[in-house]
């Protein structure tokens, strides 16, 4: 399975909070919802519909997990969130118990055990496993090697801090730039992979 990881981001590199104030306000994040006035039905949305179609599985981190599981059930009846319902779904965290896994088809993985079980996932066959938001454990996937497709909608705001989902440890990565499109509101949809290495 190809690990695809997909983001909305600012100039700046943060990832933190696209979708609404009280998504994620750790380190005093204030900007939460800052990515809605960029958003492009036509341009955004169809990377979005894409990357759903292609994907056999969602992974997420603990936080993004019930943000996301918080807000999909409720939606039943659009084509786009049936299929985020109804898609296989892994969260990785050593928190949540079982009894709180209530978003359908959703499986833990214990944190201690999270880059192991994601090689055995990335090793396995099938389609996309589609990474969204998540920038913990995204970090940890781009140290590891593990990220086929970086797919970043890189949107015309900074925002002075607040989480990214790049690696600190001093490690040159190349990528090779597949794709880019710029959406009627000035967003960068950029497509990157690992480049080869000689």
């Amino acid at each position: 399975m190809r690990i695809v990881v997909s983001e909305f981001m600012s100039l700046d590199g943060v990832v933190q909070a696209p979708g609404g104030p009280d998504e994620d306000t750790d380190g005093g994040f204030a900007h939460g919802g800052w990515s809605h006035p960029f958003f492009d039905p036509e341009v955004m949305g169809g990377v979005f519909d894409e990357a759903l179609n292609n994907a056999e599985a969602l992974l997420f981190g603990r936080r993004t997990w019930r943000t996301m599981a918080a807000a999909w059930p409720e939606r039943a009846g659009d084509p786009f969130a049936d299929r985020m319902n109804a898609i296989r779904k892994y969260v990785v965290s050593g928190t949540l118990g079982e009894d709180e896994l209530t978003w359908a088809h959703t499986t833990r993985i214990p944190g201690g055990e999270a880059v192991a079980r994601i090689r055995e996932l990335h090793a396995a066959d099938g389609g996309d496993l589609l990474v969204m938001g998540s920038p913990t454990l995204v970090r940890t996937l781009l140290g590891e090697g593990l990220v086929d497709e970086l797919r970043l909608m890189i949107e015309p705001v900074i925002l002075g801090g607040g989480k990214t989902i790049f690696p600190g440890d001093g490690a040159l990565r190349t990528l090779e730039l597949v794709s880019a499109v710029t959406s009627g509101t000035g967003v960068q949809v950029c497509t990157y992979r690992p480049a080869a290495q000689e």
